[in-house]
């Protein structure tokens, strides 16, 4: 496994954010987004460049590090690491655009991106001279009250409105990036957890965008940037940030489970929680599960890096393992929050509980596609001989 070396200790920078950042929880909730002095903190400490390439600044950080610096901000408050997760798996796309277009967003101090997941029927681009004329709504744009570019992933459309098609058949799509004032802001991120990360939809019509500010995502066709990085594809990285904001949230619900367990005394009762041979059982049993999968996802990482230091990309087999070792975590993760938080008794159920939020958050975050039980399926149809339903990474 080799690591890229850096002058800057990015985990211990988010060590130090982490109790500003826990400390404005209450207030990330409530405004549903980033404070201003959190963005800007975060700023600050370069967490919104972590994995820009260096030729514009970024520190391009190996992934095995990367995800650790997310796990510490996590602990602190998921929806600021998965708000982190998200934008940083959009700048991915800084290695495909034209230098100065890259540098345009991404090299400001307050280059930052956003985008929702692709959805055929979310809109179109037709095909002009110079560009695409581009209509359609997005949502799920995690981090993009904070962001000033927003992107999506759109099919391409002819001026008669026939699909434009490949070689092969099948309709060409493209990313599209452009400055978020361009799009209508849609405020409908009322939801159960990860209130923080502001996911809201957007929307245009008919909005003109030079072709300088497209790329087609993860082809290595457009690929500019030679750093082993940018042999993730960006729905791995996706993988392994959501994974390890998954694992930081639930080591944050443990270690706030143990100090509660070390100073309360159940009703009735004459010693600490801490006593009881169940609860020290399950605390075990949780601080595993974390280790375990925390283990199995950065295996599967660094052999993907080692693969991609050989000018590669993952190997098939490197990709199921991944995919499982990713999926695998989050719902461990899951389950040791579910643990922590029954354990805990009633008092978790009110609001500013440490559990409480943790609780919500973690199963926002399993709702989303890198945690869904249907990776599982596809992963055992691979490993049974069989054609899998779907792709393991998108």
């Amino acid at each position: 496994m080799q690591q890229q070396r850096s002058d800057v200790d990015y985990i211990g920078r988010a060590r130090d954010l982490a109790p500003m950042i826990a400390a404005a929880g209450d207030e990330i909730e409530k405004a549903c987004q980033l404070p201003e002095p959190v963005v800007s903190a975060l700023v600050e400490a370069g967490m919104f460049k972590l994995v820009v390439p260096r030729s514009i600044g970024g520190a391009e950080l190996d992934p095995m590090t990367y995800v650790q610096v997310l796990e510490e901000i996590a602990k602190a408050d998921g929806s600021t690491a998965w708000s982190m997760g998200q934008n940083s798996g959009c700048s991915m796309s800084a290695a495909y655009l034209e230098p100065a277009v890259a540098r345009e967003v991404f090299g400001g101090p307050r280059g930052i991106l956003a985008w929702g997941p692709f959805a055929p029927t979310s809109g179109r681009a037709v095909v002009v001279d110079g560009g695409y004329r581009l209509t359609g709504r997005w949502g799920f744009a995690s981090g993009s009250r904070h962001a000033t570019w927003l992107g999506c992933h759109v099919l391409l459309f002819e001026p008669d409105g026939t699909p434009r098609k490949n070689a092969d058949g099948r309709q060409l799509q493209r990313t599209l990036l452009y400055p978020k004032s361009s799009a209508e802001i849609i405020d409908n991120w009322h939801v159960l957890g990860l209130r923080g990360t502001g996911s809201d939809s957007y929307a245009m019509t008919d909005l003109f965008v030079p072709q300088r500010y497209s790329f087609a995502r993860d082809s290595l066709d457009e690929l500019r940037e030679p750093g082993p990085l940018f042999k993730f594809t960006s729905g791995m990285l996706y993988a392994a940030s959501f994974s390890f904001v998954s694992l930081g949230i639930a080591r944050g619900a443990l270690d706030a489970f143990i100090k509660l367990a070390t100073e309360k005394v159940p009703r009735g009762g004459q010693r600490t929680m801490a006593h009881n041979n169940v609860i020290q059982s399950e605390v075990a049993k949780a601080d595993a599960k974390l280790l375990a999968s925390r283990g199995f996802v950065l295996d599967s990482i660094a052999a993907i890096w080692d693969e991609a230091h050989r000018g590669k990309r993952a190997t098939d087999e490197q990709r199921r393992r991944f995919r499982l070792a990713s999926t695998w975590a989050i719902n461990q993760a899951q389950e040791v929050v579910n643990s922590a938080y029954t354990m805990a008794g009633s008092g978790a159920i009110f609001d500013g509980h440490p559990l409480e939020r943790r609780l919500r958050d973690i199963h926002a975050g399993t709702q989303q596609g890198q945690g869904r039980p249907v990776q599982f399926e596809h992963v055992g149809q691979i490993m049974l001989g069989l054609e899998a339903d779907g792709p393991l990474f998108r």
